[in-house]
Order: structure tokens, then sequence, then C-alpha cells
């Protein structure tokens, strides 16, 4: 019979195979990952978006508003 693989050759196996693996994926959802990885990077950490919209809405005068305001 054939020589055991050390532990060494297996751990870079296993690694070159995860690499492998790893570049797949990178290649296979490039278009998802650069659009994702951009919206990311213009997003402001400080500012919650959820806050935004309820203050968008706050400050935008309803149909009721604008009827009781409006003189004749």
């Amino acid at each position: 019979m054939g020589k055991k693989p050390s532990g060494t050759k297996q751990a870079f196996f296993v690694f070159g195979a995860l690499a492998l693996g790893w570049l797949a994926i990178e290649m296979a959802f490039k278009p998802f990952l650069d659009k994702a990885r951009s919206a990311m990077d213009n997003s402001d950490p400080a500012q919650d978006p959820d806050d935004l919209v309820d203050n968008q809405s706050d400050q935008s005068p309803s149909d009721d508003d604008q009827s009781t305001t409006a003189t004749a």
C-alpha cells in the first residue's frame, strides 16, 4: 500500500480547496457583491435610515393639513 499523507500536506490541500472555493464564489456572485459593497461604502453609519424616513413623513404636509390652512 501507499504512504499516508503527512498532516502538513493535508493542511495545504484543505487550505487550497478553501481558497479555490472562495474564489469561485467571489467570481460567481461578483455583480451582487460589488453592488452590496458600494451600497455599504455610501452608507453613513451615524445616520439611521429609519429615522430619515420617519422625519420626512413628519415634515411633509398631508392633504388634511393643506385643506385646513388654505384660505378661500
